[in-house]
């Protein structure tokens, strides 16, 4: 059996980043973008404030979590996370 596919509002985006991080507010704008076109939500976690997040992601910030997948880390490309949550 295949899974149902779920509609955007059913997603998760989550934003994995640390304050005063370029590539985390570019990364940020996209997914903000990306997550109002498609009508997704998504929060924003910071690894300063978590240790298991440190621990797991500190090399690779930003990180985009997808339903609690990665889906990528530093570069976000639109394209591509449209097609993640939509597919």
């Amino acid at each position: 059996m295949s899974a149902e596919k779920k509609v955007p509002s059913e997603r998760l985006v989550t934003l994995i980043g640390k304050p005063d991080c370029h590539l985390c507010e570019d990364a940020q704008g996209v997914v903000e973008k990306v997550c109002g076109d498609l009508g997704v939500p998504w929060e924003k976690k910071d690894i300063t404030q978590d240790a298991e997040l440190h621990r797991e992601y500190w090399e690779q910030i930003p990180v985009v979590l997808v339903d609690g997948a990665q889906h990528t880390f530093w570069r976000v490309h639109d394209e591509r996370l449209r097609r993640a949550l939509t597919a």
